[in-house]
């Protein structure tokens, strides 16, 4: 495989983990109902060491509007609590003494429209980073041309780099569409 074509393969593959990054932050953000996923990346305290909620308790939905987080130690549930507070997801634990609660309060207009301003703004990091990405071929692409590429070989390459780059902003769009549609809908 020529330089060239790992270029272009690294570049596509690169754009890939921006689309799947965007996709992992946009799940985080709640649609109104509940998704275990909304708890992923909080951290608690787990004998001194920061530990992913998911490793030291159970996450289930018991209804549309309820998560509840079980600790696989009972010692651990003050610790969660802290936790759930300190990731700043707007809602508060239930503590019962066994289990924790998070209770989803219905969406407000404001609210969601609030969510999709988020989204958005995942939206446009992403495409932020697609576009440096596409920065970043293009200069490899300029370098190899500097060490004998043909110039046509090289338009060609920038040419499959900006196709490729829309490509993906759409697959953006696409995903930022359908992330709305699902928060704005009562």
């Amino acid at each position: 495989m020529s330089d060239l074509n790992k270029i272009l393969t690294e570049n596509s593959a690169t754009m890939s983990k921006a689309i799947s990054h965007l996709e992992s932050e946009l799940t985080k953000i709640r649609a109104g109902k509940a998704s275990p996923s909304m708890l992923d990346g909080i951290m608690v305290d787990y004998y001194g060491s920061p530990t992913l909620l998911n490793q030291v308790a159970n996450v289930t939905i018991l209804d549309a509007r309820t998560i509840s987080v079980q600790p696989w130690e009972k010692t651990m549930l003050q610790a969660i609590e802290k936790g759930i507070m300190a990731a700043n997801i707007g809602i508060t634990p239930q503590n019962d003494g066994t289990n924790i609660r998070l209770f989803l309060p219905p969406l407000t207009e404001e609210r969601r429209k609030e969510l999709v301003k988020r989204c958005n703004g995942e939206g446009e990091n992403a495409k932020v980073s697609i576009r440096n990405i596409r920065r970043d071929t293009i200069e490899q692409i300029k370098k190899l041309q500097k060490d004998g590429l043909s110039e046509d070989e090289c338009k060609d390459a920038e040419k499959e780099t900006q196709d490729t780059t829309d490509k993906f902003i759409a697959l953006v769009e696409k995903h930022l569409v359908a992330k709305e549609k699902e928060i704005m809908a009562v």
